[in-house]
Parts: C-alpha cells; sequence; structure tokens
C-alpha cells in the first residue's frame, strides 16, 4: 500500500476533516504524533478497509500519520512502537516500508517475531523484511508456520526460499509427521515447490 492509496481507502472513516488536521499538525509540529498516534482508532474507526481488507483504518490513519512526519523525523516509529499497544505496533511495523529510515527499523522486526501476536509476526514479515538476513528470515518464515499466520503475509516468500529452508521445513514436516500431525497446507505447498526446483542428485 502507497500513502495515496491509504489515503483512497480512508475516504469513508467517520472523522475525515480530524484526519486532514492531523497529518497537517504532524508535518508542522512532529511531537504531536505522539498525542494524535494513539487517538486515531477512536477519530477514525477501527474496521476493515473495504479497499483493503487486511488494513483497518485506524492502520492506515496510523501509517499516513509516521509518512507525514519530516524525514529527519521518522524515527519516532521506534518509539510510538516501544510505547504502544499490538494495534499501534502493528501500524508502525506497516509504515516501515514506506519511511526513509534505510535497515534502521530491523530490531522492532525481530522483537515482533519473538511475540506470540501473530497479527505483529505478519505485519512484521512485509515488504521491510527485505532488511533481514537469511538466517533470521528462515527462522520467521518458520515461526509463521508454527503460529498459523499464512504464508501469504510473507513479502517476496518465493523469492527468498532457497534449499535450507526447504530443508528446515522437510525436517519439520518430519517431526510432525511422527507426532502424527501434517504441515499447514500453505506450508507443504512451498516445501513442493522447493523440493522440485532443487538439483537432482546424479
Amino acid at each position: 500500500m502507497t500513502p495515496d492509496s491509504l489515503r483512497a481507502a480512508l475516504r469513508g472513516v467517520p472523522d475525515p476533516d480530524w484526519l486532514d488536521t492531523a497529518l497537517r499538525r504532524v508535518a508542522a509540529e512532529p511531537t504531536e504524533i505522539t498525542r494524535l498516534f494513539p487517538a486515531a482508532g477512536r477519530r477514525c474507526g477501527r474496521g476493515a478497509l473495504p479497499d483493503a481488507p487486511d488494513w483497518t483504518a485506524d492502520d492506515a490513519a496510523r501509517v499516513l500519520l509516521l509518512t507525514a512526519l519530516p524525514r529527519d523525523h521518522a524515527a519516532y516509529a521506534e518509539s510510538l512502537y516501544q510505547h504502544g499497544d499490538a494495534a499501534e505496533r502493528r501500524a508502525v511495523l506497516r509504515a516501515l516500508p514506506l519511511l526513509p529510515i534505510d535497515a534502521a527499523g530491523v530490531p522492532l522486526l525481530h522483537d515482533a517475531i519473538r511475540t506470540n501476536d501473530t497479527r505483529l509476526v505478519a505485519a512484521a514479515l512485509g515488504p521491510y523484511a527485505r532488511h533481514l538476513d537469511p538466517a533470521a528470515w528462515r527462522q520467521a518464515v518458520l515461526k509463521c508456520v508454527f503460529s498459523g499466520v499464512p504464508l501469504a503475509a510473507v513479502a517476496d516468500l518465493d523469492a527468498r526460499a532457497d534449499g535450507e529452508l526447504a530443508a528446515m521445513l522437510a525436517a519439520l514436516a518430519a517431526e510432525r509427521h511422527a507426532a502424527g500431525r501434517d504441515l499447514p497446507a500453505d506450508a507443504t505447498d512451498l516445501l513442493d515447490r522447493l523440493t522440485a526446483a532443487l538439483p537432482r542428485e546424479a
């Protein structure tokens, strides 16, 4: 999602004037975001967006608030994440790919992936996860399989999946099989695709 598409999806929020005013305030006075960011759920609603069903109105409003910050104030994201509730943390994670912070937000991904909140795990594996090193990324994909996060939430999955991930999934599948359980269907499909792509032994 881009800021323009988020603005379009938020056309029907309960209080559009509040959002427009909040965005102007944050652009002019960055410290205002600490007050306005938590209020987004109450002022914009928390329902799913018709044009972006994986997003809620408060998600989108909070991402827009972060993108409205002047370029040299994007570091507010870390503070808002550390002091926010689960919904606020998810919005920060979703905003990371749109902020001029390069790889500075990676520690937030690591924190989210360690949690048991599947919403945060899924948000951490969006487009910004390109900054995760391969080993951390593979472990995060396994976390999705363990915790029931659909692999469709993982950005660039087929492009980044490799033989090492295939071996990890195969070992997990063997463990599950021994216990009379199966991998989720999407993980089985990924393992099948990876196995088919591996070079055959002579």
